[in-house]
């Protein structure tokens, strides 16, 4: 299980890394965005800070999971960016569903793996 846990820590952080270093040197260009998903990210860019806000904290997480350090605090920082991932991909770009699931999926594994770190939290 820790051969899993390893390799799914750095899958994702190395996902996570990819998307935003492209996002901030422009290494792929933009993909065409139609209908609803359209109207939401022409609202998401007029926002300015939300997008690089997002990327910054992928950049961040990615780099604790392939590192290896603050896997438990990254876990929980990044796991509202991958359920927005999810669901905005279930909504309005289903097409790449199942990327987001794999992604969040693995948020929630990691997060299973190291729920010892997380029980001091729930206790009152």
């Amino acid at each position: 299980m820790k051969i899993a846990t390893l390799i799914i820590r750095v899958l994702i952080g190395l996902f996570l890394l990819f998307a935003s270093i492209s996002f901030f040197l422009k290494l792929a260009p933009e993909t065409e965005a139609t209908g609803n998903f359209k109207a939401f990210n022409t609202g998401l860019v007029a926002s300015v800070y939300l997008i690089p806000l997002a990327k910054g904290v992928e950049l961040l997480c990615g780099l604790a999971f392939v590192i290896g350090r603050y896997v438990t605090l990254a876990n929980i920082v990044v796991l509202p960016v991958t359920l927005n991932i999810l669901l905005i991909n279930y909504f309005m770009s289903p097409e790449k569903l199942p990327i987001a699931a794999a992604l969040f999926l693995g948020n929630l594994f990691l997060i299973w793996r190291y729920w010892d770190n997380y029980k001091t939290v729930f206790t009152p």
